[in-house]
């Protein structure tokens, strides 16, 4: 073993890594084999119905062959594109006016009751008005995920910043920092965490209404493929976009929990 370590000095490091890390894969997977196996057992074993809920493999090999044949690949990149669209651009509004609104207390006081109503306020049942006012085209779709999406940014953003520890704002103004500085050096890294808490709401929700606006009106997305093989009954296919969806939406929080450690690196 000495003489292997000396030959090759990395095998320890490899090894090391190899031990700490399978087991924790082991872990994480067990639950999400386990429901595969019943998932493939079930149906050849007469349980339920496979005309309804076709074995596993007989919807993976559907997946494969749309995946081959590109059927899949545009309805993904459509759903993708109007999901981080409308995700970004609620981002992009919901952080600096959930900032703003936060730092002014007054304001955070008057608006609030209203932010309140939107977030409350489901939006699948105001589709019809996007729809009546934007049409069936992308703007409608796209509008739908801002929507769904800004208010859990803004009213997250505000909660950050309305409560940032206040001994930490008044250390910070004893030392003489002016409120430009105080808010960017203490009150924006301390709201970061609820900020984020947020965003990844508001990524669920980005796929979630973007699937329902796509069963509504659409003709390419994972929504309407979803939607277009329950009517056409081809349910493995059906099911290839159920696990597309389910993929895409873990996808999409992977992304922002990165983000997040990154930008929290500090609470290390």
């Amino acid at each position: 073993m000495s003489t292997l370590t000396t030959l090759n000095p990395t095998s320890r490091p490899i090894a090391t890594y190899l031990a700490t890390t399978l087991p924790r894969l082991f872990r994480n997977s067990i639950a999400i084999v386990v429901f595969i196996a019943l998932w493939e057992a079930l149906p050849r074993l007469g349980w339920v119905d496979a005309t309804f809920l076709p074995p596993f493999s007989t919807v993976a090999r559907a997946l494969v062959e749309m995946l081959v044949s590109g059927e899949l690949t545009s309805h993904l990149l459509a759903s993708t594109g109007r999901a981080l669209g409308g995700f970004v651009i609620a981002i992009a509004i919901g952080v600096p006016l959930g900032l703003f609104i936060g730092w002014y207390r007054a304001l955070a006081d008057i608006l609030n009751p209203l932010l309140e109503i939107f977030r409350n306020t489901a939006p699948l049942a105001i589709l019809p008005v996007f729809v009546l006012i934007l049409g069936m085209g992308e703007t409608s779709k796209i509008s739908m995920v801002v929507y769904s999406c800004i208010w859990p940014v803004v009213l997250n953003t505000v909660s950050g910043v309305r409560n940032v520890d206040p001994l930490l704002i008044r250390s910070a103004r004893s030392m003489g920092l002016s409120p430009l500085r105080l808010f960017y050096k203490v009150v924006l890294p301390a709201s970061v965490p609820t900020v984020f808490t947020g965003i990844r709401v508001a990524g669920a929700y980005s796929i979630l209404v973007l699937i329902a606006a796509e069963m509504v009106g659409a003709k390419a997305g994972l929504g309407y493929l979803v939607n277009y093989s329950q009517f056409t009954f081809e349910i493995p296919k059906m099911y290839a976009g159920i696990i597309t969806l389910s993929v895409l939406g873990l996808a999409f929080n992977q992304v922002v929990v990165i983000a997040e450690r990154r930008l929290t690196a500090w609470k290390g």
